[in-house]
């Protein structure tokens, strides 16, 4: 009897441990961007970046692949450095911004892969949910910023195709590519 209190006693001890063993994390906004690239006549790279990015992610000490991540981008933001061009892909002919402002991630698994990462999740972007795989680099040895909290860095890359999205259906793809590639740059801070 006594041992099956010992017993308890330890478990008891160690619950809040097991639980301590996840954390949240939160972009940086300010330090976060996520870009794109796209061949346009076939012959060049347009590049651009879209508005701010609100991610969080838990992220379980024990067994990273056991983490998750849900990201909200603000694409009404895009950027390309051409006003003209940027009014026209926010228009109803590309993604459509008065109507889908904003794109979402949300992970369904995280595995190791190579010398990173491979997160795998369902991008919701100009109203079409597709899965898509991030190849991460990440995270970074934590470091403390500014605001006194622990901060660590993730990089990820991954290619869609714009058509399954509804993007510019009208556009043949030898004017601008089928292929976007897109480039994830994230500050997260430990909440």
């Amino acid at each position: 009897m006594k041992l099956l209190k010992i017993a308890s006693v330890l478990l008891a001890m160690t619950a809040p441990l097991a639980m301590a063993q996840t954390s949240n994390w939160k972009a940086d906004s300010a330090h976060s961007e996520v870009g794109f690239s796209i061949k346009h006549l076939g012959i060049s790279n347009v590049r651009g970046r879209l508005g701010k990015v609100e991610a969080t992610i838990v992220y379980d000490e024990k067994d990273i692949t056991k983490s998750t991540v849900n990201a909200t981008i603000d694409v009404s933001g895009l950027d390309t450095g051409n006003s003209s061009r940027d009014n026209d892909i926010k228009s109803d002919s590309y993604f459509g911004v008065e109507k889908f402002p904003s794109a979402t991630f949300v992970s369904t698994s995280v595995a190791k892969g190579g010398s990173g990462l491979q997160i795998s999740g369902n991008l919701t972007l100009h109203g079409v949910s597709k899965p898509v795989v991030l190849d991460v680099d990440g995270p970074t040895a934590p470091i403390t910023g500014m605001d006194k909290k622990p901060h660590s860095g993730f990089s990820a890359s991954t290619t869609i195709h714009r058509l399954d999205f509804g993007i510019g259906p009208n556009t043949p793809t030898a004017i601008v590519s089928d292929e976007v590639k897109i480039t994830i740059d994230l500050d997260v801070a430990k909440q």
